[in-house]
C-alpha cells in the first residue's frame, strides 16, 4: 500500500531525455533541501529539448521521493505518453504548467511554489517592493495574475499567459509564485531570488522600521548586470553545477 513502483529508465530513453530528468529531480531534491516543498503539491516541469514533450512529477509522492525514472512524460495537453507508467498528474497543478509552456516554448522549465513568504508578498495590495538586491532582481521581469481558486479551469489559461506575457517571475495573488528558465538551472535560481526578496521583505515589514528602497534606475539597468554577475550568461550557468553537486552529496539515488 505504500511502497513506491520501482522504476528504471536510464537505458530506455534518450540521452537527452535522460539528462532532462536527472536535472529535474536533483530541481525537486533542492526544493526539499531548501525548505519549500509543500507536501505532495506544486509542481517543476521541464521540456525535453528538441520535443514538445514535458516532464512533471508524479501525484502523490513527496519532493524527496522524486527520482530520475518516476517523473512523468506528458504532451502539453497532459496526457500521459508512456503507457506503462505507473503514476498519475495533478490536473489542477497542470493547468498553470500547459499554459506557460504553450506560451513560452523557448523556455525549458516552469517552476511554481507555495512558499509562505511568496504567498504573503503576493497577497499584498502593492505585491513585491524594491526592498533589496533580490527584490532588483525580481522586479526587472516581474508579472502578477489573480487568485481564481483551484487551477482547474480551462479559460484560465489564457489570462495566465496574458499575465505572464514575457517575465521570468510571477506572483499569484494569495497562491505563490512562479518563475520560468531557459534552463531548469535558470528556472531554479530566478525562484531562489524571488523567494530570497520576499523572505527580506516580510521581515523588513515586521521591524516597522522606515526602509531603503532601490531607486527604479537601477531596477531598469540591473537585468543586464545579473546577467554578468551574479548568474552568468544564463540564469543556472554559474550556481547550477554546484547545485547537482550538493544533491548528489544528499541524495546519492536521486538519478537512478
Amino acid at each position: 500500500m505504500y511502497d513506491l513502483p520501482q522504476l528504471s529508465l536510464k537505458d530506455k530513453v534518450s540521452e537527452q531525455e535522460w539528462l532532462t530528468r536527472v536535472e529535474l529531480a536533483a530541481c525537486y531534491r533542492l526544493l526539499v533541501m531548501h525548505g519549500w516543498d509543500d507536501l505532495i503539491h506544486t509542481h517543476v516541469s521541464a521540456r525535453i529539448p528538441g520535443t514538445d514533450a514535458l516532464l512533471i512529477n508524479a501525484f502523490g509522492l513527496s519532493f524527496e521521493e522524486v527520482t530520475a525514472s518516476n517523473l512523468v512524460k506528458i504532451d502539453i495537453e497532459g496526457n500521459i505518453l508512456d503507457e506503462a507508467c505507473p503514476f498519475n498528474i495533478n490536473p489542477a497543478g497542470f493547468t498553470i504548467h500547459s499554459a506557460v509552456h504553450k506560451a513560452r516554448h523557448e523556455d525549458q522549465c516552469a517552476m511554481h511554489l507555495h512558499h509562505p513568504d511568496t504567498i504573503a508578498v503576493a497577497s499584498l495590495k502593492d505585491g513585491l517592493r524594491p526592498y533589496s538586491q533580490y527584490s532588483a532582481f525580481a522586479l526587472a521581469s516581474m508579472a502578477y495574475h489573480g487568485y481564481e481558486g483551484l487551477a482547474v479551469e480551462h479559460d484560465e489559461i489564457a489570462r495566465l499567459q496574458a499575465d505572464l506575457g514575457n517575465a521570468n517571475f510571477m506572483l499569484l495573488r494569495n497562491h505563490g509564485a512562479l518563475t520560468m528558465g531557459l534552463t531548469i538551472g535558470d528556472a531554479f535560481m530566478h525562484m531562489y531570488d524571488l523567494v530570497r526578496a520576499c523572505e527580506i521583505q516580510v521581515k523588513l515589514m515586521a521591524s516597522h522600521a522606515p526602509i531603503v528602497e532601490v531607486d527604479q534606475s537601477i531596477i531598469d539597468g540591473i537585468k543586464a548586470q545579473a546577467a554578468i554577475v551574479h548568474t552568468g550568461q544564463t540564469g543556472g550557468q554559474k550556481t547550477w553545477p554546484a547545485m547537482m553537486r550538493r544533491v548528489k552529496r544528499a541524495y546519492p539515488n536521486f538519478d537512478t
